[in-house]
């Protein structure tokens, strides 16, 4: 019982065919989103940022 269980982990984990057209595509798709996103926000994304550095560095200037 132990060998057939050892054999059947050893050969599900040892398979090295992954998933990698999956995480291209949604590598890809994250990307599309985040430019699309910046295109359509980028100055109320800038000004938030700008609004938090000032908030937190006051008059120093960081």
């Amino acid at each position: 019982m132990f060998l057939l269980t050892w054999d059947w982990l050893r050969n599900k984990y040892d398979d090295e065919s992954g998933d990698v057209p999956g995480w291209v595509l949604i590598v890809l798709m994250t990307s599309a989103l985040v430019v699309a996103i910046w295109g359509v926000a980028r100055e109320r994304l800038v000004a938030i940022v700008e609004g938090a550095l000032s908030s937190v560095c006051g008059d120093l200037g960081c």
